[in-house]
């Protein structure tokens, strides 16, 4: 029988650091329903990313995941999650590296799942990384801030459309599954969370080829209040002829474009 997580975070004196973007998730209840979120577990390897003293590892493991790949930096909480693993004998592998210079699917095999509460600070960034790749996954169960989570689903023509929302929607489907409030955590956040769920596409859902993707959406959403016929003339050359190949009117802004129109933008361009 496991001793409850505040004893072992006490026993350990493990605190939380705002430098690792830490946040300690440890009501038992959100935990079970964030790893019964992600579907069954138990013929997939669940890549973790931050599992701190391990309060998700152990939900993970109790919804039968048939191997967790803990990837930890912080070397505090690898005594914590060495006693997870004890209690779990060959199911727990931790890995100690930070999560943004590591490639999670070389400490995995398929098929594979990504479940986590992300550290915030470099939530995105590591998102960013795994949609290049997206399809080693069968899917990613991940806690954002509640702002990042409503960007990732965000439709046209809403405030929350941006360039996360293209490069996602492109090659995945979103859905915020539900909210965690700050309390939930230690310390609590200043905001709430939200899980979202992301699934993989057979194929993008346009063609275009991504680094061109990234530049015509980084220049577009740079100005994103201005038409884009002056927000993209970072591109190098003249916007004009370029959104009328593309079929797209000169006049018209960032947000009202979907995420089709943009890869007609991205092919153009090429």
């Amino acid at each position: 029988m496991l001793p409850p997580l505040r004893e072992i975070i006490a026993r350990h004196g493990i605190v939380a650091h705002k430098s690792l973007g830490q946040n300690f998730l440890l009501d038992l209840n959100l935990t079970g329903r964030i790893a019964r979120s992600a579907g069954r577990l138990d013929e997939v390897t669940v890549v973790e990313i931050g599992p701190g003293p391990g309060g998700l590892t152990r939900a993970l493991l109790a919804s039968g995941a048939r191997r967790v790949v803990a990837i930890e930096r912080d070397r505090r909480c690898l005594a914590a999650l060495d006693e997870l693993a004890a209690a779990y004998p060959g199911r727990l592998d931790v890995v100690v590296g930070n999560a943004l210079e590591l490639d999670a699917a070389t400490f995995s095999e398929r098929p594979r799942k990504i479940v986590a509460n992300l550290p915030y600070n470099i939530a995105t960034l590591l998102l960013l990384g795994w949609l290049e790749r997206v399809r080693d996954y069968e899917s990613l169960t991940l806690m954002f801030q509640r702002e990042v989570a409503e960007r990732l689903v965000a439709q046209p023509r809403s405030k929350s459309y941006g360039r996360l929302s293209v490069l996602v929607q492109w090659v995945a489907e979103a859905q915020i599954l539900f909210d965690v409030p700050a309390r939930a955590f230690v310390p609590p956040p200043k905001v709430t969370s939200s899980v979202v769920a992301i699934l993989p596409r057979s194929e993008p859902l346009a063609p275009a080829h991504r680094p061109t993707l990234e530049r015509v959406t980084a220049a577009a959403f740079g100005q994103r209040r201005k038409m884009l016929r002056t927000s993209l003339k970072p591109l190098g050359i003249a916007p004009e002829p370029l959104l009328e190949r593309a079929g797209v009117a000169p006049t018209a802004r960032a947000e009202e474009l979907s995420v089709t129109e943009f890869c007609a933008l991205a092919r153009t361009l090429e």
